[in-house]
C-alpha cells in the first residue's frame, strides 16, 4: 500500500512539473500584462486629474479598473499569438520587452517625462507658474505617449513571428540544404530580364519566375 501511495505521489509530482513548465510562460504573460495595465491605467487616471485640476480620485479609480481590463485583453492577445515552444519577445521603437503592455507603459512614461520638460520650458519662457507647466505638460504627454504606445506595440513593433519571417526573407530560397561546398535549394523566387528591340523602340523587360530547385557546387 505504501509503495502504491508513493508511486501515485511521484506521478503527481512529474505531472505537476510538466504542467507548470508548459504553462509558466502563459502565467508570466498574464501576470505581467495585468500589472503593466494597472500601472498604465493609474498613470492616465492621474493625468486626467491633472488636466481637470481636480482632487477627485474618481479618474484614478476608473483608470486602475480600465487598466486591469485592458491588461487582461492584451494578455489574451499575447497568449493567443505566442508560437508554441518560444519565449515571448517584442521589440518596439524605444524598448524591448517580454509582453506587449510593457511597450505601452514605457511609452506612456516617456511621454509624461517629455511633456513635463516641454511644459516647464514653455512656462519658464512665458514667466509663468512652473508647477502648472509640470502638471499640464506631464498630463498631456502621458496621453500622447499612451497613444504612441498603442501604435508602437500593435503596429510598429516586431514580435516572434516577425523575427522568424525576417530570417526566412533573408534567404534566397524557402528551403536550403548546405554540405560543405555543395548546396541544394528549393522554391527560389527569381527575375528574368531580357532586351526587346523593335523598329522604333528599345526596351528592357523583367518577368518574375520561381525556380523549383537548384544545385550548386563550389570548385
Amino acid at each position: 500500500m505504501k509503495r502504491f501511495i508513493l508511486s501515485i505521489a511521484l506521478l503527481g509530482i512529474v505531472f505537476f512539473n510538466s504542467y507548470s513548465s508548459s504553462k509558466a510562460q502563459s502565467i508570466e504573460l498574464i501576470g505581467g500584462n495585468l500589472l503593466n495595465g494597472a500601472v498604465t491605467g493609474s498613470i492616465l487616471g492621474v493625468a486626467t486629474m491633472g488636466l481637470q485640476n481636480s482632487n477627485d480620485f474618481a479618474p484614478l479609480r476608473i483608470g486602475l479598473g480600465a487598466g486591469i481590463v485592458g491588461g487582461t485583453a492584451i494578455a489574451i492577445y499575447d497568449v493567443s499569438t505566442l508560437p508554441k515552444g518560444q519565449q515571448f519577445f517584442i521589440s518596439g521603437l524605444f524598448n524591448d520587452g517580454t509582453n506587449s503592455s510593457i511597450i505601452i507603459l514605457l511609452d506612456t512614461l516617456y511621454g509624461a517625462t517629455v511633456g513635463a520638460a516641454l511644459g516647464s520650458a514653455i512656462m519658464l519662457i512665458g514667466n509663468q507658474s512652473l508647477l502648472d507647466g509640470l502638471q499640464y505638460g506631464s498630463s498631456i504627454g502621458a496621453f500622447a505617449g499612451f497613444g504612441l504606445g498603442l501604435v508602437d506595440s500593435f503596429v510598429l513593433a516586431q514580435k516572434n513571428n516577425d523575427f522568424v519571417a525576417n530570417q526566412l526573407s533573408d534567404k534566397s530560397s524557402l528551403f536550403e540544404l548546405e554540405d560543405g561546398d555543395r548546396s541544394l535549394s528549393f522554391i527560389q523566387p527569381d527575375l528574368f530580364g531580357f532586351t526587346e528591340i523593335s523598329e522604333n523602340s528599345l526596351s528592357y523587360k523583367m518577368t518574375p519566375a520561381v525556380t523549383l530547385f537548384s544545385f550548386q557546387k563550389m570548385f
